[in-house]
């Protein structure tokens, strides 16, 4: 299914040293952000205790927060879990028992005036959110190794290596908007990561088997010009694909609430990001590791003068 199609090939390979230079700078700005700020990890990987509370009524969300803020409790989230009537309360890490937080944020919340239901309270120790944090971590080198393989059984170690550079261009950019905003990292946006990940090898799986197809099929063309048609031909499916993705993902940023919002905001980042590593990144890096046609047409054996094809002579 095409929206359009373009008669002539763009030339992307023209800039290729342009957009990596871009994606380099990009890239080392993302580590350093990492590096000198650090991730805001949310209470699953830092420990710390998760209340529920239901009210008889809609609960005023912004009213408990300013609350809770005024009785010293920092950096706590407060979000719908449910219906507007159950409340999700995370509260960090703090000296003390689990009993005493949970008893003071009921005290707090009985203070408005609705006094709530307590229906659940949960400890997440610190040593739980380390193991998760490394989970986390293995679980992405996994992703990160089985691309790798996928690749380099399908295509070749040329495409293998540079989709999993693209790949991670991705992942550190994310990584490094988190960073730099303070934006908190918890299981929700680790997923995002992850599913990021795929998304943005499937893109570059399309192209990379445009580039082998038209290896293929047209002759006389230079590499550069083989990718430069690969790229032309696969935008119209490439605006169609990302763009009903993200109209999806700016649904669930707009409307999913503060519990899917920055599950949502790392995959428009990761999106945005993927197509243009996909492109841009992904494809010159094959080009400059030195893909040609002789990888994937092998030249036909000639028969030498006088011989059949069993090697007879006549």
């Amino acid at each position: 299914m095409e929206f359009f199609r373009i008669k002539q090939d763009i030339p992307f390979m023209r800039h290729a040293l342009v957009f990596n230079i871009i994606s380099l700078i990009t890239f080392l700005l993302a580590v350093f952000f990492l590096a000198t700020r650090g991730l805001h990890l949310s209470i699953e990987f830092t420990g710390g205790t998760l209340i529920e509370v239901g009210y008889e009524q809609t609960a005023d969300l912004d009213k408990i927060r300013g609350k809770l803020e005024a009785d010293g409790f920092t950096d706590t989230q407060v979000i719908n879990f449910g219906s507007s009537r159950d409340v999700l309360i995370r509260v960090p890490l703090k000296a003390g028992e689990t009993a005493q937080v949970s008893e003071r944020v009921k005290a707090s919340l009985d203070a408005l005036g609705d006094a709530p239901t307590l229906k659940r309270v949960e400890f997440v120790g610190p040593q739980v959110g380390k193991e998760l944090a490394e989970d986390g971590a293995l679980a992405l080198l996994l992703v990160i190794i089985g691309i790798v393989v996928y690749l380099a059984f399908r295509f070749e170690w040329r495409f293998a290596v540079a989709a999993i550079i693209a790949n991670l261009h991705d992942v550190v950019i994310i990584l490094g908007f988190f960073a730099f905003f303070q934006w908190e990292f918890s299981l929700p946006v680790l997923a995002a990561v992850l599913a990021v990940l795929g998304y943005s090898v499937n893109e570059s799986v399309v192209v990379f088997d445009r580039v082998r197809e038209t290896f293929k099929k047209k002759r006389g063309l230079s590499t550069p010009e083989v990718i430069n048609h690969a790229i032309t031909s696969t935008i119209s499916r490439t605006i169609i694909t990302h763009g009903s993705t993200q109209m999806m993902v700016t649904s669930m940023l707009i409307f999913g609430g503060p519990a899917l919002h920055y599950f949502a905001l790392a995959l428009t980042i990761g999106i945005l990001f993927g197509i243009y590593s996909s492109v841009l990144v992904a494809s010159p890096l094959v080009m400059w590791l030195g893909v040609s046609r002789e990888q994937f047409v092998k030249p036909k054996k000639e028969n030498p003068a006088g011989a059949t094809e069993d090697g007879a002579c006549v």
